[in-house]
């Protein structure tokens, strides 16, 4: 879990999301949690699902699901690592 705290960035190479800018200005703006290399760093993904297999079918989900950050690249994407927080059913996109 402390992996992106020793992860050595190589200029110019994007092989996890801490060496992205977005990651370096939160750890800059929120620089209490960041020192801390056990906080743990979550993204959040959702995605819509047709259960019936048919954009014309006009009932869908969304799933929402949490990765863990903190973890080297090759795991963060695995299923086992990746969590399902919650399901947002509807006939229509949220929002």
């Amino acid at each position: 879990m402390t992996w992106h705290q020793s992860h050595n960035v190589v200029d110019e190479v994007m092989v996890h999301p801490f060496d992205g800018e977005v990651w370096q200005h939160f750890n800059s703006v929120h620089s209490h949690f960041s020192t801390e290399s056990r906080n743990v760093h979550l993204g959040l993904c959702i995605d819509e699902f047709n259960p019936f297999g048919s954009f014309a079918a006009s009932y869908s989900f969304w799933p929402v699901i949490l990765i863990v950050y903190n973890l080297p690249p090759g795991m963060c994407i695995r299923p086992e690592f990746m969590f399902l927080s919650t399901v947002i059913p509807g006939p229509s996109r949220p929002g």
